[in-house]
């Protein structure tokens, strides 16, 4: 099993947001130092916790301090883009870190984006069809583009002088084009049927209950079927929040005390999803009353802690319950105590992670 990480870092309110920036591209570059395999992160405008407004800047930003790990979009909102500017911005990105990318793309969820961009009552989900479908009608194409849907335009035939290289767009250093992959953060998903089926990868949130992201498997395999591939679970990707530290005290002091960035975390998205009517993916008895929703009950689900030898173990039956994936994403949270932030990814990485392999390989 590979070690990555995502995060959609979601920081305490008025913390400076330079001091986040600076945390946040500090964790990736621990992370290509630790032999994670890839790190993913999220994007919003509208947003003072989550505040990573461009996941490709923020990836720009690290493509020349990071030498091995592959990083991804996690992801581009595409309905609040234009595919012109999606196909360019991720080619160029992709030619800066020279192939070490994978293309995340999503509709996005977050509703006061869907609103400052003007798409909140449209249908985001055909927007975001049409327009990753144009993005790759740009890079398969030639210029000038002539792309007419029903939300995008995209075309450079008015302007178009080929002999000083104007109206074309990059294509990206990887051919065809970066690794697609996708979200999955609904139970038995039908986009992840349809990403498998167009030969890209799932990420399985971690916010899911282990029911529901046990429930992306065999939509991945229907999928697979689809597009006439083999279903292999290394490629499912699934993300798991976890806090490690050396004694069990600290561990879940950190993890689930008042002031924690786990607590913060998680309270925050019970308090988007419940206002969006999506408390359903913490109910893994969809006929649970949502009063009886709480806090603590998604915590003691979705949050692993402990010593490494107790995550280990915790991360193995997490396994079990949910079936094979090849690749775990730790689940990355604001460095309120900046040491045991450090430390869980270290501990993760050397601790943790070989005795999971260990584990996995003497039961193989």
């Amino acid at each position: 099993m590979k070690l990555s990480f995502f995060t959609m870092p979601i920081h305490p309110l008025g913390k400076p947001f330079a001091q986040s920036y600076k945390e946040d591209r500090e964790a990736f570059i621990l992370a290509d130092k630790l032999g994670f395999a890839e790190a993913y992160c999220g994007e919003h405008t509208t947003d003072q916790a989550e505040i990573i407004t461009s996941t490709v800047a923020f990836l720009a930003s690290l493509a020349y301090e990071t030498k091995n790990i592959v990083l991804g979009t996690g992801t581009v909102n595409l309905p609040n883009s234009h595919p012109a500017r999606v196909a360019g911005e991720v080619a160029m990105l992709d030619h800066m870190l020279e192939g070490r990318l994978n293309f995340g793309i999503s509709p996005g969820g977050l509703m006061s984006d869907a609103e400052v961009f003007g798409n909140l009552d449209k249908n985001r989900n055909d927007m975001f069809v049409e327009c990753i479908n144009m993005v790759l009608d740009i890079w398969k194409g030639e210029a000038p583009y002539n792309l007419k849907g029903e939300h995008f335009t995209v075309s450079t035939e008015r302007t178009m002088m080929p002999e000083i290289g104007q109206g074309a767009i990059p294509r990206p250093y990887q051919d065809p084009h970066p690794l697609i992959v996708g979200t999955a953060v609904a139970p038995f998903s039908k986009g992840v049927t349809a990403m498998a089926a167009r030969g890209w990868e799932p990420i399985s949130a971690n916010f899911l209950m282990p029911k529901w992201v046990a429930s992306h498997w065999p939509k991945y395999v229907e999928g697979c079927e689809q597009g006439g591939r083999a279903a292999d679970y290394n490629n499912w990707r699934v993300a798991k929040s976890i806090c490690v530290a050396k004694d069990m005290e600290t561990a879940r002091r950190y993890a689930r005390d008042p002031g924690s960035p786990y607590v913060m975390y998680y309270n925050s998205l019970l308090t988007k999803l419940g206002k969006g009517g999506r408390l359903n993916l913490f109910k893994e008895d969809q006929s649970m009353p949502y009063e009886e929703v709480t806090l603590e009950g998604i915590m003691d689900r979705l949050v692993i802690c402990g010593d490494p030898e107790s995550v280990a173990d915790q991360i193995l039956a997490f396994r079990e319950e949910v079936g094979a994936f090849g690749q775990l994403l730790y689940a990355g949270k604001d460095w309120t105590d900046y040491d045991l932030g450090r430390e869980s990814m270290i501990l993760m990485a050397e601790q943790v992670m070989p005795k999971v392999n260990a584990a996995l390989g003497e039961t193989a």
